[in-house]
């Protein structure tokens, strides 16, 4: 916290500094003895009406009376990164959206406006990295027009956590109605040590996603659109593990029927991306997930990769404990926001 020449705290940010990563110190409790300060660290997104709205690195927005503040002060825009490798969040956004591409896009200044019929929201939303050219309620409505007209909920995908991420954007869409429905992780880790962990014995390697891989992927009745999203990206490839023992799987069909464990990685420059690791639930903790990485980042590594990326829920623990062994570590977090009113999802 600031703290002056008399040793005193002081509040040294105003409304001049909205869009600014800052510090600041309040009052949990005013007025009641044993008062207790609370710290909150975070984008200054508003400060209106004596109200501060702040949002987190995860997206979470925390309003601030100024009449509790007793401290406060502009901050880096991003904590120094011990760990990963380096790299940007528009750096990432980008390779992110070449890793599962659209069927459709359309530019709207430095937003595109993504559709692939309805399959999963990260290829059915705007990516906005950058103006638009419009006014943003101007902007909105061009969006919703868009997304209407085949048919889909319109949804913005935005990011919070990061140097250059869209806080502000984020609280412009909750200002306006917009309603965040998911909230994910992006996380980066060096390939080399993935590749170390394991033989990945067993492993297949395919261009192609074919039956056996599809009979495994979580997301059923899967369409021509569904797989020619799976299937774009630089250069793509898809991990089976073969199920052999014959037993039947949780749901009663045979084991044999689907994969022990599937995965699918993309490598774009320096970059591998890892998604779709699934395994079944009656194999799992025997290390399948790992030696399908393994397997994918040993390729990628062939290919001239060396970073490698990946998203996670934030509730998904078992991931990201298997992710944080593999050294890998949070860079950002990324949010949905649909349109609002009675509009269907994803």
């Amino acid at each position: 916290m600031e703290i002056s020449a008399a040793g005193r705290l002081e509040v040294r940010i105003t409304t001049a500094d909205v869009g600014k990563r800052v510090s600041v110190r309040r009052l949990s409790e005013p007025g009641v003895a044993g008062e207790k300060f609370t710290d909150t660290v975070g984008v200054l997104t508003s400060w209106t009406d004596g109200v501060l709205l702040i949002t987190r690195k995860s997206g979470e927005c925390v309003r601030v009376a100024e009449s509790t503040l007793v401290a406060g002060k502009v901050v880096p825009s991003a904590p120094a990164r011990r760990r990963g490798p380096a790299t940007s969040y528009e750096e990432l956004a980008r390779v992110a959206a070449r890793a599962w591409r659209p069927v459709e896009s359309e530019r709207l200044g430095g937003w595109e406006l993504r559709a692939a019929g309805g399959f999963t929201r990260r290829a059915n939303s705007v990516l906005p990295l950058g103006d638009p050219g419009l006014p943003l309620d101007e902007a909105l409505t061009a969006v919703r027009r868009w997304y209407g007209e085949r048919g889909l909920p319109a949804y913005v995908q935005t990011a919070t956590g990061a140097e250059g991420t869209q806080e502000l954007l984020c609280a412009e869409l909750e200002r306006r109605g917009w309603v965040r429905e998911v909230t994910a992780e992006v996380w980066t880790g060096g390939l080399a040590p993935v590749a170390d962990l394991a033989e990945g014995a067993g492993v297949v390697l395919s261009r192609e996603a074919d039956e056996a891989w599809l009979a495994r992927y979580r997301r059923k009745g899967v369409s021509d659109v569904a797989l020619r999203v799976l299937g774009s990206g630089p250069s793509v490839w898809f991990a089976t593990v073969p199920g052999a023992d014959g037993r039947d799987a949780p749901d009663g069909t045979n084991a044999t029927d689907a994969p022990a464990a599937i995965g699918r990685c993309v490598v774009d420059g320096r970059w591998a991306s890892f998604a779709a690791v699934e395994v079944d639930p009656a194999r799992r903790r025997r290390g399948l997930a790992t030696a399908v990485m393994a397997a994918l980042a040993r390729r990628a590594l062939d290919e001239g990769a060396s970073a490698a990326w990946l998203q996670v829920e934030t509730d998904n623990a078992a991931a990201r404990a298997l992710y944080a062994r593999m050294g890998f570590t949070v860079h950002h977090a990324y949010h949905h926001y649909r349109e609002p009113g009675d509009a269907g999802t994803l």
